[in-house]
């Protein structure tokens, strides 16, 4: 595998990356916390994990060859992109919210990142429609390997570029509440946004 076609796909996924949506969101929203950003993160890299398991294995070509399938996932991920939106605001509507909230767990938030990153169509784009067409079958590594190499490339390019900004996210808003509750809200807007779009666009 050349290294020109890990290099490309690089640029390619931190193009993606660096476009705000429910990956942005998602971190923005842990980043208000006022905890650890890396819980979040952890999350989201793990979902793309999966997908990128899922793709090596050969499922993802069944799936991208059926759109009813694709279709299915897509609204499976809007529908968890509302909810996950309007828990953000349930949770800015109660100040006494604490840590101990189970809602608000290291393991639930680890959790709810998996789902965001694991059911993003930008995601499911990425790895079951981009990725495959920088592998190349005549080279001496098996395809599946190929794909792993180019995951494990998004991943970590992933989870530096969400690591800064939800960190960035607690050091500009730190002391800040009610700049913080704003963009929380923004942010839990550009998730019921995201996913009303999707449900929308995929209907019929």
């Amino acid at each position: 595998m050349a290294v020109s076609s890990v290099l490309a796909f690089w640029v390619v996924a931190l193009l993606l990356i660096v476009v705000p949506g429910a990956d942005w969101a998602f971190t923005i929203s842990a980043g208000l916390r006022g905890r650890s950003v890396y819980p979040a993160v952890s999350g989201l890299v793990a979902g793309y994990a999966a997908v990128t398991l899922v793709v090596a294995a050969g499922v993802g070509a069944l799936v991208a060859a059926n759109p009813a399938v694709l279709t299915g996932l897509t609204l499976i991920g809007g529908l968890y992109l509302i909810w996950h939106g309007v828990t953000t605001f349930a949770r800015l509507a109660v100040p006494a919210a604490t840590a101990e909230d189970p809602a608000g767990t290291d393991w639930n938030i680890f959790l709810r990142g998996v789902g965001v990153s694991g059911l993003n169509p930008k995601g499911l784009l990425i790895f079951l429609a981009l990725l495959p067409q920088f592998t190349d079958p005549r080279a001496a590594w098996p395809i599946a390997a190929q794909i792993g190499v180019l995951g494990l490339a998004f991943m970590a390019t992933c989870g530096l570029f969400y690591a800064g900004v939800g960190q960035l996210t607690r050091t500009l808003l730190h002391g800040r509440p009610a700049a913080a509750r704003l963009i929380g809200r923004l942010s839990g807007a550009a998730m019921i946004g995201i996913g009303a779009w999707l449900l929308l666009t995929n209907q019929g």
